[in-house]
């Protein structure tokens, strides 16, 4: 137990310490040990806990609530005054209902009620864990010289990098506290310090836009926390329990817990940014790449997804499952063709953080083994690429001095390492053998096993478009244009550090998913579901794929080496002026190349696509708590 509040507590201390510290070279001396420390810490915990079917602990503390219940009310107040100062009142209206509602619990009925184990660690807090610890650490690092640029490219705004790296690593602490809490009013408090952190992430440039979209990342926050808060009240009030395994195991004896098991999925539906919610995922946009790649990859939407699947068991078929795989199913196939519209990189990469989140909710509201392992597997392969692909974005952006698609022809040729990792990490997303796919195929298979046609038609025709926009994006990275100057020299160290450790993650976790699925994920199912029947994947299906992928990797390999290459002038109809970057026009007119993607903004522009996702996801959650509280009622 004492490496789980090690991660914890050291992580939160090294904040507070980043936060006083304004010299770059203490900051990077800090930052470097700290995230071996904490990458190496929860290596440690995996391989303690690497056999263990589930330990929890019993953690006597009374001050430990106290403590927490105080900080609830100093953030409350923290946001009241932030809503009134900036106008934005619904922030200080749920600030003043949520946290009211949790005190009166905690002194009045939570107080008087047991609770044998606050913390847990079962095979899936340790996937968890190895995500925050090496992801969430390596981010942290890229940071260093990402902040630096950026700095330097924002030089009339003053220097708040103390307080970004005392967030990053708030948030990494709070993260650790979510996966290993089954006391719900602890594992409440991590939660909203997330959303408290995402805020000022987001908002981190100040300027009206951020403000803005820091704010609709709070409110629709709050109303997920907000959600949490009632389901704990019914939790306690009705059942007399407070401890996540102890709500699991009533439902899966057959007593309704439906009513609260909806309102924590509501609770992670907004936290996963899954539609009507998702505009607050794709504002964030407006902060650095590293706070994107941190909320993308392995804090704030994992933990959504995180107590979706831990819940996956009491959902199915009832209306909270029902709720939960419809509202992941229409914002998968909405995100997807949403994302053919988009030519800015990290908008790209929003959308299809969203879409894949999507996925993953759906399999949590399945709730069956089969749906289990996919989103867990969803999980790790979206938390590796998808962080490689958002810091390749920043570097991109900060040496080409754009983030739009269109801009990257001829990537190889400027920054050929760079496009490299690149182009690893979209294969990654959407190509076989790599995991994403493997994963989406098991997902489609436990969509048809689950009889549900409604979501296997949006698996169908949400991967169609998936498959649409990224290679889009691939062809104007592998396309080669004239020659052009080398650029990346001018990318910092740590950048390079970064990116290759997540390639070289990507490529490995790809490698040993069958491993991972033997080991790890596979007992899990067992402990839960007792009894695990044949996969969408056999095991000796499993070694095929990883053997295909070592062979893709081998290929290239036989051409190492081999410079006998000839280059010659591009084509162009024969009217080329030369440098290969402009011909002669039907009007005797200089005309620059250009190789252009088309958008069909006309079919599946963002603001319709968005409308039509909002609304379908709004009438299904309307309806599931209709239903549900008439039944109460």
């Amino acid at each position: 137990m004492s490496i789980i509040f090690f991660l914890i507590v050291f992580s939160f201390v090294i904040a507070l310490a980043l936060l006083v510290l304004k010299a770059d070279a203490a900051r990077d001396i800090i930052v470097k040990l700290s995230a071996v420390i904490i990458a190496a810490a929860s290596i440690y915990l995996a391989f303690q806990y690497f056999g263990s079917d589930g330990e929890y602990f019993d953690f006597e503390n009374e001050t430990i609530g106290y403590v927490m219940m105080a900080v609830e009310v100093c953030l409350a107040v923290m946001i009241f005054i932030l809503g009134i100062k900036h106008k934005k009142y619904l922030a200080s209206v749920l600030a003043a209902v949520q946290t009211p509602i949790m005190v009166w619990f905690e002194l009045n009925v939570g107080h008087h009620i047991e609770v044998s184990n606050n913390l847990y660690v079962d095979r899936l807090s340790v996937i968890m864990i190895l995500i925050i610890g090496i992801i969430g650490s390596l981010i942290t690092v890229y940071s260093l010289g990402y902040m630096k640029d950026f700095q330097h490219h924002h030089h009339d705004q003053p220097d708040r990098r103390p307080l970004f790296f005392f967030l990053m690593f708030v948030f990494l602490s709070a993260m650790f506290g979510i996966v290993v809490s089954n006391n719900l009013v602890w594992l409440y408090f991590f939660w909203e310090i997330t959303t408290l952190c995402s805020f000022f992430l987001i908002g981190y440039t100040r300027t009206p836009e951020a403000i803005r979209n820091s704010f609709r990342a709070l409110i629709m926050n709050l109303l997920g926390g907000l959600a949490f808060v009632l389901a704990i009240v019914v939790l306690g009030k009705f059942y007399g329990i407070l401890e996540l395994n102890q709500m699991l195991a009533m439902g899966m004896m057959g007593i309704s817990v439906v009513l609260p098991a909806a309102l924590l999925a509501f609770a992670g539906i907004t936290k996963a940014a899954q539609m009507p919610f998702s505009s607050w995922l794709l504002g964030a946009m407006v902060a650095p790449t590293p706070t994107s790649a941190l909320l993308h990859s392995s804090t704030m939407v994992k933990a959504g997804v995180f107590l979706i699947v831990k819940l996956a068991p009491v959902l199915g078929w009832n209306i909270a499952g029902i709720m939960t795989m419809l509202v992941g199913g229409i914002t998968f196939l909405i995100a997807s063709f949403a994302a053919i519209s988009q030519s800015n990189a990290k908008k790209v990469l929003a959308y299809s953080t969203v879409a894949n989140l999507g996925l993953i909710v759906a399999c949590g509201g399945i709730g069956s083994y089969a749906a289990v392992w996919a989103a867990i597997m969803l999980i790790i392969f979206h938390a590796v690429t998808k962080s490689l692909l958002f810091l390749c974005v920043g570097t991109a952006e900060h040496n080409i001095g754009s983030r739009d698609i269109e801009d990257m022809d001829g990537l190889f040729g400027r920054m050929p390492k760079l496009a490299t990792y690149m182009i690893i990490g979209i294969c990654g997303m959407f190509l076989a053998p790599f995991g994403m796919l493997i994963s989406k195929w098991a997902t489609m298979k436990a969509f048809v096993d689950s009889g549900n046609v409604l979501l296997v038609m949006m698996i169908v025709f949400g991967s169609a478009a998936t498959l649409f926009y990224w290679t889009k994006w691939l062809g104007k990275m592998v396309a080669i244009m004239a020659k052009r100057e080398n650029i990346q020299s001018g990318v910092h160290k740590e950048e390079w550090l970064v990116l290759t450790a997540l390639t070289i993650l990507t490529i490995a976790i790809c490698l040993l998913f069958p491993v991972i699925s033997t080991f790890m994920i596979v007992p899990f199912l067992k402990v839960i579901y007792s009894s695990v029947a044949a996969l969408a994947l056999s095991s000796s299906n499993m070694y095929i794929m990883s053997a295909m992928l070592a062979l893709v990797i081998l290929l290239p390999l036989l051409f190492y080496g081999k410079t006998n290459k000839k280059i010659v002038p591009i084509y162009m109809a024969g009217a080329n002026m030369g440098d290969d970057l402009t011909f002669k026009g039907s009007m005797d007119k200089d005309i620059s190349v250009s190789l252009k993607n088309w958008y069909m903004e006309g079919y599946f522009g963002e603001k319709k696509m968005n409308v039509i996702g909002v609304i379908t996801t709004v009438v299904v959650i309307i309806t599931a708590f209709s239903i549900l509280l008439g039944g109460v009622l």
